[in-house]
């Protein structure tokens, strides 16, 4: 396992997270905290959760591991997320200070510690100020109850605000962001990423294998049953089945992915994470697994570095489609100079 910072702060974390969503629906806590055993037993340190995840219970189930597992817990550094309804109130949700202050108790109570590293906004709030939203979290940082914090599905623009809001006002920086980002949705690069390099903040991929998309688990034109995702259900959001299917780039993808997976004696899952671990303002790559057996596989590409010109070929196929203005070539001429001579 490589280790990196953690964007813009001096904590050093795995280059691969252990995300939790499944804990507490997809997997049962004896088989959740087999999964974090191994997890930590290949070096793994960043173990990222949400209080949404199974209605709390993820972050409970990290808490009994954490309890019962003291000196490994003392290498984990533990990430959680707050913003979505913990109540049917009309202040039961929100980046506002009320309900972030009473979010983020609830969180170290069920959690179990003092101290969380990374304390995460979960999506935007277009209804709170975002000095509000900063304020709080850092006096929160300086209260101990955080390490540090980070944004989720922010876009380029909100992530830029955010950080001059609290460079003008003395207040601690994001460090990091957690977007969708895989071979199959690459459209963050245009602004989100960018933006991210700028300030020096660090990306947490989430979904990088598209749903199960690039395991290589589904095949053209044979709709998804059995205990899958899209198997259970096939119109599951950005994931659904048909419109995937349906799109050549789909396979293109896969195509390429599968080549460089034979000729590596790799799985397609391990190539698809490899060629995300290389891609720039990339932290840390969210493993999200239901059995001990996936995260295995997963963990592999921990070891897998692809060359230049696989890189290449994926970038390739995977390019995200772009009209002429303003992020195809027409546009970038606008952004870009020569030294001398030219435009």
């Amino acid at each position: 396992m490589d280790y990196r910072l953690l964007g813009n702060s001096g904590t050093s974390v795995s280059t691969l997270t252990l995300g939790t969503m499944t804990f507490g629906s997809e997997a049962d806590e004896p088989t959740s905290h087999q999964i974090i055993d191994t997890f930590v037993a290949a070096g793994g340190t960043l173990v990222d959760t949400a209080d949404v995840y199974s209605g709390n219970e993820s972050e409970r189930i990290i808490g009994r591991w954490l309890k019962a597992h003291p000196t490994e817990a003392q290498q984990v550094v533990l990430a959680t997320k707050g913003r979505f309804p913990q109540g049917d109130g009309p202040n039961d949700l929100g980046l506002s200070r009320r309900h972030l202050s009473r979010a983020l108790d609830a969180s170290l109570e069920r959690l179990g510690v003092e101290t969380i590293d990374l304390y995460q906004m979960h999506a935007w709030d277009a209804l709170t100020p975002i000095e509000e939203t900063l304020r709080f979290l850092d006096d929160a940082v300086s209260a101990g109850k955080i390490g540090s914090y980070g944004f989720s599905n922010y876009l380029g623009y909100q992530v830029t605000k955010a950080v001059y809001e609290a460079k003008a006002h003395g207040w601690a920086p994001p460090v990091t962001l957690q977007p969708q980002y895989n071979l199959l949705v690459r459209d963050i690069e245009h602004e989100v990423v960018p933006a991210c390099l700028d300030a020096g903040i660090g990306l947490l991929p989430w979904s990088p294998l598209a749903g199960g998309w690039l395991s290589g688990k589904y095949q053209r034109d044979e709709a998804p049953t059995g205990a899958t995702r899209l198997g259970e259900n096939p119109q599951r959001g950005m994931e659904a089945w048909e419109a995937r299917n349906s799109d050549e780039r789909t396979w293109a993808v896969l195509d390429a992915v599968s080549a460089i997976a034979d000729a590596h004696g790799a799985s397609k899952s391990q190539v698809a994470l490899a060629w995300l671990l290389a891609r720039p303002a990339v932290t840390s790559v969210i493993l999200g697994a239901r059995t001990v057996s996936q995260l295995e596989d997963n963990l592999g590409a921990a070891d897998l570095v692809l060359d230049p010109a696989e890189l290449d070929r994926l970038n390739e196929v995977s390019a995200p489609r772009i009209d002429d203005y303003p992020y195809g070539t027409a546009g970038v001429a606008q952004r870009e100079r020569k030294i001398t001579g030219g435009r």
